[in-house]
């Protein structure tokens, strides 16, 4: 059995004392058995034991053998077709782990923008790629579209038997995917288990298919896990229990205002962060409730937090940042809880996504939620489908008045938040109205930025110069999110966690129109539906919301947002 990896909390006594009385609730209340027995009871009673099937091993490492064996020499790329649950693990373990000898150089495409589409094809050789299309429900609307485009370009290169047998489907049984795969001849269809969610779907076929794909040893990330499995098993008593006790950490610290997840994670493992962004936030922000992980934020002086953080600490062993280490220590003294996680090595990383799988399950209890539905999320997707069934009767897309029109910047908001910004604002432009909304940020919230762009490195690093200037404007948390992949993660928190977010969502003209197949439309305005469809949700629920759209190309576009808010922080 692998050795365990490391945890370690120093909390603050008050929060210490709620979490040692929630452990022996835990352990009077016989809650490890409970939860393991799949009592339902211990959430809400609305079918949470249906959603267990991750406590158990989930994945055919003899047939993922073979796939790896199929693969190598074989193709020089790969490219997954997913969305959240689907193409947050596999992203993860391409990036930790990087290109393997004989395998291809793995890639995920999990977006509607034409730019990163196209950038996406220009990457690849078309014909030596293997494609792995990633759904659930095998109906996620991202997914089907781009493996349809990918099915078409390949058939004009090579013929449609070919290009379909260059084809993998990750799928739950019985899906519109499986039907799909099987009529059309795919390589290899791979079944995920009912009983797990999404984003709960690592450990399965969603995980480690694409693990076999990238020449990972698979059988050592399933051994770690079951390590962490067995830690985590119904004997254990919370103060031994990894996962159980990081859990009530989190519970408790949310019940008591600490609800900013704050990663500070070490170079080799920080992509990790986003996945557990995407678990702990869709899992809890509902009912009003949520965790609000802070992923990507750069490490501040600690006399710059407010008291509602958790920080925690990811770290491989031989990867330690010893400047971030005396900052967490600091924080720590200034009575800020800190959780440090160590990783004795890469291969490690299974135990880690059982780890954070058993936590948030855990937190879903301390929190009195369902952990394992998001029922939020499916009201962005019914928005945009109605917004692009509308472009396709009417050729275009309903439009908005902006409130706000200077030089090709357009500023919307619902009429009652708009008119309260220029009131504030006193009238003034684009930076004056921005200095207004990130000021309705108070205590305890957290601003969001929401970019429906190509996610290519020089726009993540505008969207982090833009961020520190907010978090230096503001002194609340800050977060960043691409849409449309966001949706199928925090964009359940946004909507169905507590009214604390801030929302800013930034778009601009596409640039380029790449056809959808069989639609009268293109991906540029499934990308804007989507934002659209977004917005009018999070409108529609009354949250601090403001759009803009910059009517310039994404590097040009992004330019000018970074000036309005190099005069915000003035």
């Amino acid at each position: 059995m692998a050795a365990l990896n490391s945890q370690f909390a120093d909390l603050p006594l008050h929060l210490s004392q709620r979490v040692e009385r929630l452990a022996a609730g835990w352990v009077a209340e016989g809650s490890s058995r409970r939860f393991w027995d799949g009592d339902e009871s211990l959430w809400t009673s609305s079918g949470e034991a249906n959603w267990l099937g991750w406590l158990g091993t989930a994945a055919d490492s003899a047939r993922l053998r073979g796939l790896a064996e199929g693969v190598r020499g074989r193709y020089s790329h790969a490219l997954l077709l997913g969305m959240g649950g689907s193409s947050l693990c596999p992203e993860v373990l391409r990036l930790c782990f990087g290109v393997q000898d004989g395998f291809p150089d793995f890639a995920i495409l999990d977006s509607t923008d034409p730019g990163q589409i196209a950038d996406c094809e220009a990457a690849i050789d078309l014909e030596s790629t293997l494609f792995l299309s990633a759904s659930k429900s095998g109906s996620t609307l991202e997914t089907a579209l781009l493996t349809q485009h990918f099915l078409d370009i390949l058939a004009e290169a090579v013929g449609p038997a070919r290009a379909a047998s260059q084809f993998v489907a990750i799928t739950d049984p019985g899906s519109a995917l499986e039907s799909k795969a099987r009529e059309l001849g795919f390589g290899r269809v791979f079944h995920g288990l009912p009983s797990i969610g999404g984003r709960y779907s690592a450990l399965s076929h969603f995980g480690m298919v694409p693990a076999a794909v990238m020449g990972l040893d698979v059988g050592r990330l399933l051994l770690g896990a079951q390590a962490m499995r067995t830690a985590c098993g119904p004997g254990a008593p919370p103060e031994e229990n990894p996962g159980v006790r990081l859990g009530l950490v989190l519970g408790a610290a949310a019940l008591a205002g600490r609800d900013k997840l704050t990663f500070v994670m070490s170079p080799g493992v920080s992509w990790l962060a986003a996945w557990i962004e995407q678990l702990v936030a869709e899992s809890t922000g509902k009912s009003g409730k949520g965790i609000v992980p802070v992923e990507g934020e750069t490490l501040g002086e600690p006399a710059s937090y407010a008291f509602d953080r958790v920080f925690v600490s990811v770290a491989l062993d031989s990867d330690i940042d010893q400047a971030a280490d005396q900052t967490l220590g600091a924080l720590a003294k200034l009575g800020h809880p800190v959780v440090r996680i160590g990783i004795r090595q890469l291969e490690d990383l299974g135990q880690e996504f059982f780890r954070w799988e058993i936590a948030t399950a855990v937190a879903g209890v301390v929190l009195g939620i369902n952990p394992f539905d998001q029922p939020d999320v499916e009201s962005a997707k019914v928005a945009a489908r109605a917004l692009t069934s509308t472009y396709e009767a009417e050729g275009s897309l309903p439009a908005a008045e902006p409130f706000l029109d200077d030089s090709g910047i357009q500023l919307f908001a619902d009429p009652d938040h708009a008119g309260r910004l220029l009131r504030s604002s006193a009238g003034g432009g684009v930076a004056s109205v921005l200095r207004a909304h990130i000021g309705s940020a108070g205590e305890g919230d957290y601003i969001a930025l929401l970019a429906y762009l190509n996610r290519n490195p020089a726009a993540k690093a505008a969207l982090g110069r833009i961020r520190d200037a907010i978090r230096l404007a503001s002194g609340v948390a800050t977060c960043v999110g691409f849409g449309p992949r966001f949706l199928h993660s925090t964009g359940q928190l946004h909507k169905g966690g507590g009214d604390n977010g801030v929302f800013l969502q930034i778009g601009c003209d596409p640039g380029r129109e790449i056809p959808v197949a069989g639609r009268g439309l293109n991906f540029g305005v499934v990308e804007a539906a989507q934002a659209l469809g977004d917005f009018s949700v999070l409108t529609g629920l009354g949250r601090r919301a403001l759009r803009i759209h910059v009517a310039a190309l994404q590097d040009d576009a992004l330019a000018r947002v970074e000036e309005a808010f190099a005069e915000v922080v003035q």
